[in-house]
């Protein structure tokens, strides 16, 4: 059965609304700076079509959750400066995974806006079950991860081939409260 398309979020300082189509141009400052998909199982777009193709592919889907991380006031209110993303992996389970660009990094948006997402996969969406697959060299994605509780639950020897070559993963996981404490 096909999703619907996200319900919008508000945080303290931002506000996570669906992804649309025309974020593509701002999501561009994330997918096509090498700093911010290091970590990504490719490089850089070199394009702003890649981009578009790719926001198209999450605003349109019927089969995952694409939030668009943006501030509800300022000089760039309603911009896309990143993304969250739910994808169902079976009834009650679904993977998050997220992107930030680089201008906004250090400021505790990816934590604030991968939490709400979280919370609200449990207690909108009944999940029981939000799983991360993570490089272990990236320690920023780690470090959001354990602040918001995930516990690390493996580690998976050349998991995927990037960009860089095979790489690892490191699998965290956390569960709905009172599920598995």
């Amino acid at each position: 059965m096909p999703l619907p398309p996200p319900e919008t979020i508000v945080t303290r300082r931002l506000t996570l609304r669906p992804l649309r189509e025309d974020d593509a141009g701002a999501m561009h400052a994330a997918f096509g700076d090498p700093d911010c998909v290091v970590y990504w199982w490719r490089g850089a777009h070199e394009s702003l079509d890649e981009t578009r193709k790719m926001v198209g592919e999450n605003a349109t889907s019927t089969t995952y959750r694409t939030w668009a991380i943006t501030e509800p006031d300022g000089p760039d209110a309603d911009q896309a400066l990143g993304w969250v993303t739910l994808v169902d992996v079976r009834p009650d389970v679904a993977n998050i995974g997220y992107i930030l660009r680089r201008d906004r990094w250090g400021r505790g948006y990816m934590t604030e806006a991968a939490g709400a997402v979280a919370a609200h996969g449990f207690d909108k969406l009944g999940l029981q079950r939000i799983g991360a697959d993570v490089d272990p060299d990236n320690a920023a994605s780690i470090g959001v991860l354990e602040a918001l509780g995930f516990a690390r639950e493996g580690h998976l020897r050349a998991a995927w081939k990037t960009h860089l070559g095979p790489r690892d993963s490191v699998i965290f996981g956390k569960v709905r409260a009172g599920l598995g404490d």
